[in-house]
């Protein structure tokens, strides 16, 4: 274990003690049950670190530097157990990290544990020594709030509220309304010498967009760049934490600041309903994965979360909206550029890694939005025999060849597949699911 903070070995036995119920009903599928025992605890047995300030920093595995959307994506699973002090301890070190960090830099994707100076390469322009990456993502202030609020509704506790709290979710308001006029912002990105394509963000930034509304971005939950400005799940997603935002303004007294932010809410979710939707030939009306609302769209989806395939999961929609089941019925075909099928599997990947290449996190987000017992059953067996006997999760995989695979230590994928399983059991479904597994 490489937890420096008694908080954080506390939390790790409360968890590990209350997964032992589930560890128990899996007893006759003994990979299962190893597999996902491993993947529960990853987070908080690898990845959870004190800090001198007494918060909670998460590193995403590999990378030794918290990203704002995976911190949270770690530990969301750990939120049911949070009434036991240990566990609530931890979280809510992480909400002050976090927010601490949007203070920093609201514009800043993963920050360094100190002060370093360390980064991902020599960007421009120059940030602070906390930043170790500065690619403006939506997603990345939608995060934080999501983590806040479920704490708050799990614990029914508002003692992170504090004045800290207070200003840094006013920041995220600001910055998501200057997004909505992208020409007046000031924010650019530039990387110099990098071999990825995809990881490069030159005059993107200046690339023409349409008011409408919405909030632009410059780069995907993938941490690639946009390919034009406005991400539809991003600004789906910002619509349903922005509803989060204004409740807990108002338990702060702000009134004006929550009347802010649904009025934001409001401006997005039109803007989205006006630019967002396209007709497709096969599917009907269908929800684009990015526009610029000069009638360019990109019609795709993205393993990483927040993506199209993932919105019920979010809590933009239920599983059954026809709106929603159009679209996922488009990202889980061939005509997703990024859906791929092979000999051990079928699912969505990403241009952030080798094409052909498939996302555990895409088939336990599937898995997580299905409402068919056999669909979820034939996801889970996929997921069983691509960890190339590894036992953890990875972030892609070859479907031919599941010994091909990137990022061994990946922990957002370990906690989605956690949350999954944890989940089909919670529901009753997890007998019913099993039985379907030849």
């Amino acid at each position: 274990m490489q937890q420096e903070s008694s908080i954080a070995m506390n939390a790790y036995d409360v968890i590990t003690e209350r997964i032992q119920p589930l560890r128990e009903a899996l007893a006759g599928r003994p990979e299962l049950q190893d597999v996902f025992s491993r993947c529960f605890v990853n987070t908080i047995e690898t990845t959870v670190q004190s800090t001198q300030a007494g918060d909670t920093f998460v590193i995403t595995g590999d990378i030794e530097a918290m990203w704002l959307r995976d911190s949270t994506a770690q530990v969301l699973h750990y939120i049911r157990f949070c009434d036991h002090p240990a566990v609530a301890a931890m979280v809510e070190g992480l909400i002050a990290r976090q927010m601490d960090c949007i203070l920093i830099d609201p514009y800043a994707n993963a920050f360094n544990k100190t002060e370093s100076g360390r980064k991902w390469a020599e960007d421009q322009p120059a940030h602070s020594g906390w930043v170790w990456e500065r690619k403006y993502e939506v997603d990345s202030l939608c995060y934080p709030i999501l983590l806040a609020y479920r704490f708050w509704k799990q614990t029914d506790s508002d003692a992170f509220m504090t004045d800290s709290f207070h200003r840094a979710l006013r920041t995220i308001v600001d910055v998501l309304q200057t997004e909505q006029n992208h020409a007046e912002s000031k924010y650019w990105f530039l990387r110099e010498h990098c071999p990825d394509p995809g990881d490069v963000h030159h005059t993107d930034c200046r690339k023409p967009v349409a008011y409408t509304g919405m909030t632009w971005g410059g780069f995907r939950p993938s941490d690639d760049s946009c390919e034009y400005g406005y991400h539809i799940p991003s600004n789906l997603f910002a619509v349903v934490v922005l509803a989060y935002a204004a409740e807990m303004f108002t338990l702060m007294d702000d009134v004006y600041c929550a009347r802010q932010a649904l009025k934001l809410k409001q401006e997005i979710a039109n803007g989205v309903a006006q630019y967002g939707i396209v007709k497709d030939e096969t599917f009907g009306s269908i929800y684009a994965y990015e526009t610029d609302g000069l009638g360019h769209h990109a019609l795709m989806d993205d393993a990483n979360v927040p993506s199209l395939l993932s919105l019920p999961y979010l809590g933009v929609c239920r599983a059954d909206d026809p709106l929603y089941q159009r679209t996922r019925a488009f990202v889980l075909s061939k005509q997703n550029p990024y859906y791929y099928e092979g000999s051990y599997a079928k699912g969505i990947g990403s241009p952030h890694t080798p094409a052909g290449t498939i996302w555990p996190i895409s088939l336990c987000m599937q898995m997580l939005t299905s409402t068919d017992d056999a669909e979820i059953a034939e996801l889970l067996t996929m997921l069983l025999r691509t960890h190339a006997g590894t036992r953890y999760m990875h972030e892609s995989f070859h479907p031919d060849h599941p010994e091909q695979f990137t990022r061994p230590w990946f922990a957002w994928a370990n906690s989605l597949f956690g949350e999954a399983i944890y989940r089909l059991w919670e529901s009753g479904k997890l007998e019913s699911v099993l039985d379907a597994i030849e």
